[in-house]
């Protein structure tokens, strides 16, 4: 009976992970995901503003290429 008793607890201690390594690897876990999360953001921000910016001119320089607009197709020699 004590063998086995014995036995069980050299089992039981393989199959187990101590608990401060399972808290590291979860902090570590948790700062790699909050880093990508920060990162994405901020990338986020950078797309909206420059998606802005170029929304801007685009609108600025549509209005002025409709003025300018001059049908080329009548020239080509293609049907």
């Amino acid at each position: 009976m004590l063998l086995i008793n014995l036995l069980k607890t050299n089992f039981n201690s393989i199959l187990l992970i101590e608990q401060s390594s399972i808290i590291t690897i979860l902090i570590i876990t948790v700062a790699f995901f909050l880093i990508l999360l920060v990162l994405g953001v901020r990338k986020s921000y950078k797309l909206k503003a420059e998606n802005e910016k170029l929304s801007k001119k685009s609108n600025t320089s549509s209005t002025e290429d409709n003025e300018k607009y001059k049908d080329f197709t009548e020239g080509h020699l293609y049907d």
